[in-house]
Protein backbone atom coordinates (compact mmCIF):
# COMPACT_ATOMS: atom_id res chain seq x y z
CA UNK A 1 0.00 0.00 0.00
CA UNK A 2 1.42 4.05 -0.87
CA UNK A 3 0.12 6.00 2.22
CA UNK A 4 0.27 9.73 3.26
CA UNK A 5 1.81 9.99 6.17
CA UNK A 6 1.07 13.37 7.88
CA UNK A 7 3.39 13.29 11.27
CA UNK A 8 5.56 16.01 11.64
CA UNK A 9 8.95 16.30 9.81
CA UNK A 10 10.56 14.78 12.95
CA UNK A 11 8.44 11.67 13.29
CA UNK A 12 7.56 10.75 9.86
CA UNK A 13 10.99 9.32 8.75
CA UNK A 14 10.85 6.60 11.85
CA UNK A 15 7.21 6.02 10.80
CA UNK A 16 7.99 5.62 6.91
CA UNK A 17 10.87 3.11 7.54
CA UNK A 18 8.06 0.97 9.65
CA UNK A 19 6.02 0.76 6.55
CA UNK A 20 8.92 -0.19 4.53
CA UNK A 21 9.71 -2.88 6.74
CA UNK A 22 5.79 -4.01 6.68
CA UNK A 23 5.89 -3.78 3.12
CA UNK A 24 4.19 -0.44 2.29
CA UNK A 25 5.18 2.92 0.78
CA UNK A 26 5.11 6.00 2.64
CA UNK A 27 4.87 9.57 1.41
CA UNK A 28 5.99 12.58 3.91
CA UNK A 29 3.18 15.55 4.13
CA UNK A 30 3.51 16.80 7.50
CA UNK A 31 0.69 19.08 8.25
CA UNK A 32 1.86 20.37 11.69
CA UNK A 33 5.46 21.90 12.17
CA UNK A 34 6.64 21.87 15.63
CA UNK A 35 8.38 24.73 16.80
CA UNK A 36 10.27 24.23 20.31
CA UNK A 37 10.68 27.11 22.05
CA UNK A 38 14.28 28.20 23.83
CA UNK A 39 14.85 29.29 27.19
CA UNK A 40 16.19 28.97 30.56
CA UNK A 41 17.12 25.73 32.31
CA UNK A 42 13.66 23.96 33.30
CA UNK A 43 13.23 24.24 37.64
CA UNK A 44 12.46 20.77 38.61
CA UNK A 45 12.56 21.80 42.27
CA UNK A 46 10.13 19.75 44.06
CA UNK A 47 9.49 17.16 40.98
CA UNK A 48 9.18 13.90 41.58
CA UNK A 49 8.37 12.52 38.22
CA UNK A 50 7.74 13.68 34.35
CA UNK A 51 4.40 13.32 32.47
CA UNK A 52 5.20 12.73 28.43
CA UNK A 53 2.00 13.13 26.16
CA UNK A 54 4.67 13.33 23.18
CA UNK A 55 7.86 12.42 21.62
CA UNK A 56 7.82 16.15 21.03
CA UNK A 57 7.23 16.89 24.67
CA UNK A 58 10.14 14.31 25.54
CA UNK A 59 12.32 16.42 22.72
CA UNK A 60 11.45 20.12 24.63
CA UNK A 61 11.88 18.91 28.06
CA UNK A 62 15.96 17.34 27.07
CA UNK A 63 16.61 20.65 24.78
CA UNK A 64 15.66 22.59 28.31
CA UNK A 65 17.32 20.48 31.02
CA UNK A 66 20.12 17.81 31.45
CA UNK A 67 18.49 16.03 34.29
CA UNK A 68 17.73 11.80 33.23
CA UNK A 69 17.12 10.43 36.53
CA UNK A 70 13.70 11.64 36.89
CA UNK A 71 11.68 8.74 36.40
CA UNK A 72 9.50 9.66 32.69
CA UNK A 73 5.81 8.14 32.70
CA UNK A 74 4.37 8.21 28.95
CA UNK A 75 1.44 8.05 27.08
CA UNK A 76 2.58 5.44 25.09
CA UNK A 77 5.39 2.47 23.42
CA UNK A 78 6.31 5.71 21.04
CA UNK A 79 6.81 8.17 23.66
CA UNK A 80 8.58 5.73 26.08
CA UNK A 81 11.31 5.02 23.14
CA UNK A 82 12.33 8.44 22.72
CA UNK A 83 12.73 9.15 26.24
CA UNK A 84 15.12 5.61 26.15
CA UNK A 85 16.66 7.32 23.02
CA UNK A 86 17.49 10.36 24.56
CA UNK A 87 18.76 9.28 27.96
CA UNK A 88 16.29 9.13 30.69
CA UNK A 89 16.94 6.06 32.97
CA UNK A 90 13.55 5.25 34.33
CA UNK A 91 11.01 5.17 31.64
CA UNK A 92 7.53 3.47 32.08
CA UNK A 93 4.21 3.21 29.41
CA UNK A 94 0.58 3.34 29.51
CA UNK A 95 0.04 2.51 26.56
CA UNK A 96 -3.02 4.47 25.75
CA UNK A 97 -4.41 7.80 26.28
CA UNK A 98 -3.85 10.54 29.27
CA UNK A 99 -6.35 8.40 31.38
CA UNK A 100 -4.57 5.44 31.13
CA UNK A 101 -1.33 7.25 32.00
CA UNK A 102 -3.05 9.01 34.92
CA UNK A 103 -3.48 5.52 36.05
CA UNK A 104 0.22 4.81 35.71
CA UNK A 105 0.80 8.23 37.78
CA UNK A 106 -1.55 6.75 40.35
CA UNK A 107 -0.27 3.70 40.67
CA UNK A 108 3.48 4.45 40.22
CA UNK A 109 3.57 6.88 42.23
CA UNK A 110 2.79 8.90 46.02
CA UNK A 111 1.36 12.31 45.77
CA UNK A 112 3.51 13.37 49.35
CA UNK A 113 6.73 13.16 47.19
CA UNK A 114 6.44 16.00 45.41
CA UNK A 115 4.45 17.17 41.95
CA UNK A 116 4.59 15.99 38.76
CA UNK A 117 5.79 18.04 35.85
CA UNK A 118 4.17 17.33 31.77
CA UNK A 119 6.29 19.28 29.12
CA UNK A 120 3.39 20.19 26.82
CA UNK A 121 2.89 21.43 23.71
CA UNK A 122 0.81 25.52 23.48
CA UNK A 123 -2.75 23.19 22.89
CA UNK A 124 -3.21 19.97 24.86
CA UNK A 125 -5.45 16.96 23.93
CA UNK A 126 -7.56 15.77 27.57
CA UNK A 127 -7.66 16.80 30.56
CA UNK A 128 -4.55 14.94 32.35
CA UNK A 129 -4.39 17.92 34.88
CA UNK A 130 -8.03 17.02 36.08
CA UNK A 131 -6.96 13.71 36.02
CA UNK A 132 -4.11 13.76 38.20
CA UNK A 133 -5.31 15.88 40.76
CA UNK A 134 -8.30 14.29 41.37
CA UNK A 135 -6.16 11.45 42.49
CA UNK A 136 -3.94 14.47 44.64
CA UNK A 137 -1.13 15.02 42.33
CA UNK A 138 -0.10 18.60 42.59
CA UNK A 139 0.50 19.61 38.88
CA UNK A 140 2.98 21.43 37.14
CA UNK A 141 2.59 21.96 32.63
CA UNK A 142 5.58 23.34 31.20
CA UNK A 143 4.78 24.97 27.81
CA UNK A 144 7.47 24.10 25.79
CA UNK A 145 6.37 24.15 21.89
CA UNK A 146 3.86 24.71 19.59
CA UNK A 147 2.37 23.11 16.26
CA UNK A 148 2.07 25.14 13.75
CA UNK A 149 -0.78 24.18 11.17
CA UNK A 150 0.18 23.73 7.49
CA UNK A 151 -1.59 26.49 5.26
CA UNK A 152 -1.99 24.57 2.23
CA UNK A 153 -1.98 20.37 1.35
CA UNK A 154 1.49 19.27 0.92
CA UNK A 155 2.59 18.95 -2.73
CA UNK A 156 3.00 15.55 -1.90
CA UNK A 157 -0.38 15.07 -0.85
CA UNK A 158 -2.18 16.72 -3.30
CA UNK A 159 -0.60 15.40 -6.47
CA UNK A 160 -1.07 11.74 -4.55
CA UNK A 161 -4.33 12.15 -4.51
CA UNK A 162 -4.82 13.65 -7.70
CA UNK A 163 -2.63 10.99 -9.64
CA UNK A 164 -5.10 8.45 -7.59
CA UNK A 165 -1.64 7.11 -6.67
CA UNK A 166 -2.26 6.37 -2.58
CA UNK A 167 -3.91 4.33 -1.20
CA UNK A 168 -4.77 5.71 2.22
CA UNK A 169 -4.15 8.20 4.76
CA UNK A 170 -2.11 8.12 8.47
CA UNK A 171 -3.87 10.36 10.74
CA UNK A 172 -2.51 10.36 14.47
CA UNK A 173 -4.18 13.16 16.15
CA UNK A 174 -7.39 14.85 16.19
CA UNK A 175 -5.72 18.40 15.29
CA UNK A 176 -4.18 16.85 12.28
CA UNK A 177 -7.08 15.27 11.32
CA UNK A 178 -9.12 18.51 11.75
CA UNK A 179 -5.95 20.04 9.55
CA UNK A 180 -6.49 17.34 6.98
CA UNK A 181 -10.20 17.68 6.51
CA UNK A 182 -9.37 21.71 6.34
CA UNK A 183 -6.45 21.56 3.89
CA UNK A 184 -8.61 18.99 1.22
CA UNK A 185 -11.54 21.47 1.79
CA UNK A 186 -9.00 24.47 0.48
CA UNK A 187 -7.46 22.53 -2.32
CA UNK A 188 -11.25 21.26 -3.50
CA UNK A 189 -9.45 17.88 -3.70
CA UNK A 190 -12.11 15.91 -1.40
CA UNK A 191 -13.52 14.34 -4.52
CA UNK A 192 -10.06 12.21 -4.81
CA UNK A 193 -10.68 10.56 -1.67
CA UNK A 194 -13.17 8.20 -2.50
CA UNK A 195 -11.22 5.32 -3.24
CA UNK A 196 -8.78 6.65 -0.44
CA UNK A 197 -8.85 4.80 3.18
CA UNK A 198 -8.65 6.89 6.71
CA UNK A 199 -6.33 5.53 9.43
CA UNK A 200 -6.87 6.92 12.49
CA UNK A 201 -5.26 6.01 15.42
CA UNK A 202 -8.86 6.93 17.88
CA UNK A 203 -12.31 7.35 17.33
CA UNK A 204 -11.39 11.42 18.17
CA UNK A 205 -9.58 11.27 15.17
CA UNK A 206 -12.19 9.83 12.93
CA UNK A 207 -14.50 12.21 13.93
CA UNK A 208 -12.51 15.13 12.79
CA UNK A 209 -12.50 13.73 9.65
CA UNK A 210 -15.70 11.97 9.42
CA UNK A 211 -17.72 14.07 6.75
CA UNK A 212 -14.77 13.48 3.88
CA UNK A 213 -16.16 11.07 0.87
CA UNK A 214 -13.70 8.37 2.33
CA UNK A 215 -13.53 4.73 0.79
CA UNK A 216 -13.33 3.57 4.44
CA UNK A 217 -12.18 4.80 7.75
CA UNK A 218 -10.57 2.72 10.11
CA UNK A 219 -9.90 3.06 13.67
CA UNK A 220 -6.88 1.41 15.98
CA UNK A 221 -8.08 -0.97 18.50
CA UNK A 222 -5.63 0.69 20.46
CA UNK A 223 -4.24 4.73 20.77
CA UNK A 224 -0.66 3.10 19.51
CA UNK A 225 1.18 2.92 16.32
CA UNK A 226 1.27 -0.60 16.74
CA UNK A 227 -2.15 -0.90 16.14
CA UNK A 228 -2.90 1.68 13.87
CA UNK A 229 -0.48 0.03 11.53
CA UNK A 230 -1.96 -3.44 12.35
CA UNK A 231 -5.10 -2.38 10.32
CA UNK A 232 -3.00 -1.95 6.92
CA UNK A 233 -3.08 -5.93 7.29
CA UNK A 234 -6.68 -6.63 8.67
Amino acid sequence: MRLLVTRPAEDSQRLISALERAGHEGVAAALLEIRYFEGDELDLNGVQAVLLTSANGVRAFAARSEQRDLPALCVGDATAREALALGFLSVKSAAGDVQALAKLCALELDPANGAVLHPAGSKVAGDLAGLVQVDGFSYRREVLYEAIKAQHLPSAALDALVDQSVDGVLLFSPRTGAAFARLVDKANASSHLTAVSAYCLSAAVADKIKDLPWRAVHIAAKPDQASLLALLDA
